[in-house]
């Protein structure tokens, strides 16, 4: 079950209204990184979880917290464009200053959504679930997280970093301590999971399903590349063997494909490929 509570989690409310920024916003809403894909991987996630309790319960709370964000983030929109002259903008594009930075907005805050925000991104692309990850193993799952979490607090700070409303700037210093603290909790549970697991996922596959003697080869062109310079190239991978450097040859023919059959009516063949 879900309950909400009235109160916002954290205060959202910005010095002033405006229009262009709250397209820029739309981005942490509804965007790959936003808040709605946060919010449906962790739940996602923790929906799925069977066998590990603690881990369920963290990703059901965290998932519930980035519904707060949305909430919080979605209040932020409302409110830059309260007040903000949206429906004005063939008067205002006399001035051809103010025209400019009125047609920076997103139309359909005032068309379609009544000066509210949507869940889309700051292109106006509606979410797409396929930006979640929700895999079964937790391992898998909670590096994608850390993705996820690292992503979105970059957006953060980008955007901090183009606007001088201190009220704006007070939600997002909260949201990248959020960050912060999720991708602690996230690399933690990691390094838990890979000390019961080893790190590479999945760790249940049996010996004679690989070809071990390609798992530990770094191909590179050391002519052209300095990809073997990198100082974990000389030492064991976190697996614990050792990694050697080999040029990318071939391991296998030229492919040489059949003609396809009449009804697909493909180009015949040359004479010497028959």
């Amino acid at each position: 079950m879900f309950f909400h509570r009235s109160e916002l989690q954290y205060e959202s409310k910005p010095d002033a209204p405006n229009a262009v920024f709250a397209k820029k916003v739309q981005e942490l809403i509804g965007g790959q990184f936003g808040e709605m894909s946060v919010a449906m991987q962790y739940l996602f996630q923790g929906w799925s979880t069977r066998g590990n309790e603690k881990y369920r319960d963290l990703l059901m709370d965290t998932g519930t917290q980035e519904l707060g964000h949305i909430e919080l983030l979605a209040t932020m929109v409302a409110r830059l464009l309260e007040g903000a002259p949206v429906y004005e903008q063939e008067k205002a594009a006399a001035d051809p200053i103010i025209g400019a930075i009125m047609g920076g907005m997103n139309p359909q805050h005032a068309i379609v959504h009544g000066l509210g925000a949507s869940p889309k991104d700051s292109n106006g692309v509606p979410w797409n679930a396929g930006y979640i990850v929700a895999s079964g193993n937790l391992l898998a799952d909670f590096r994608a997280n850390v993705n996820a979490e690292s992503q979105g607090r970059l957006q953060v700070a980008r955007l901090y970093s183009m606007t001088d409303d201190r009220g704006v700037k007070d939600l997002f210093s909260f949201l990248i301590a959020r960050d912060t603290m999720h991708q602690n909790q996230w690399l933690a549970a990691i390094k838990d999971l890979e000390a019961k697991e080893g790190p590479i996922v999945p760790s249940t596959i049996p010996p004679e399903w690989e070809a071990t003697q390609y798992s530990h080869i770094l191909y590179t062109n050391t002519e052209t590349s300095t990809a073997s310079q990198l100082p974990w190239v000389s030492q064991p991978a976190p697996d614990g063997h050792s990694i050697t450097v080999e040029p990318p040859t071939p391991l296998a023919g030229r492919p040489v494909l059949k003609p396809g059959p009449p009804e697909a009516h493909d180009t015949l063949p040359a004479e010497d490929a028959k």
